[in-house]
């Protein structure tokens, strides 16, 4: 039956007020919030059904996240607005090297990379999530892998683009970004995948090994209810137990 995209963790100092921070920025939704994690989900717009999980740790952001998130504009008007709406919010311009670009590069206020992006027709709402963006060193091949773990569907592959989008074509898309210098140590952003309801996790776990993935040690208690996992390329991601 195959496991699916689940959302979305990002590490965080204060776990609630990522959440509270990103919800607003999204026009999403707090659903949960507890001393564990705080979790979003949209609130009735174009997205997927995809959340945003903000966890605690100790240990603030060093160096540049190998996963970060999109948001998308309309007009250029729109684009603006939403990048200085977001400097007023606390969000600092970020440089990662980028050159000149149409998108702006900001950082949350715990230092998460995200990016506005130039306007786009594909969307009709100026702030949408468009997209999950991992570093990558092989995009299509990455591609293969997040297509069968995922259950999104490649929709376009080159040497420096691979992007999955949701078999309902909503935003946002799997972007996996070609780049020569993947940061190293562990992802302070990872990905979680479930397997539906009547599957068993266990053979998911199984079945996502023999297309690459391996264990992984990031210090979880041997009684989680996740199995930790890298991909292919070595990043971090999480099979939860079985759900609707």
């Amino acid at each position: 039956m195959g496991t699916r995209l689940h959302s979305v963790v990002i590490d965080s100092t204060d776990h609630a007020a990522q959440a509270r921070w990103w919800a607003e920025t999204l026009r999403w939704s707090v659903v949960h919030t507890d001393e564990r994690e705080a979790a979003i989900e949209p609130a009735g717009g174009p997205e997927a059904d995809i959340a945003l999980v903000f966890v605690p740790v100790p240990e603030p952001k060093v160096g540049k996240n190998r996963i970060h998130l999109d948001l998308a504009s309309t007009t250029t008007a729109d684009q603006d607005a939403i990048v200085e709406r977001l400097l007023a919010r606390g969000a600092q311009r970020a440089d990662i090297g980028q050159s000149d670009v149409s998108w702006v590069v900001l950082s949350d206020p715990e230092g998460n990379e995200c990016c506005v992006l130039a306007p786009d027709s594909r969307f009709d709402e100026p702030g949408t999530l468009a997209a999950i963006v991992v570093d990558a060193v092989d995009p299509g091949r990455l591609a293969r892998f997040w297509a069968e773990a995922s259950g999104w569907q490649i929709h376009a592959e080159s040497h420096v683009l691979a992007t999955l989008c949701h078999p309902d074509g909503r935003p946002p898309a799997l972007d996996l970004v070609a780049v020569t210098d993947p940061t190293p140590g562990k992802n302070r952003v990872h990905l979680d995948v479930a397997p539906s309801a009547a599957a068993d996790q266990d053979a998911e776990v199984e079945r996502l090994r023999r297309l690459g993935a391996q264990p992984a040690d990031v210090g979880q208690a041997d009684d989680v209810t996740w199995v930790v996992l890298t991909d292919p390329e070595g990043n971090e991601f999480c099979v939860l137990s079985p759900r609707r």
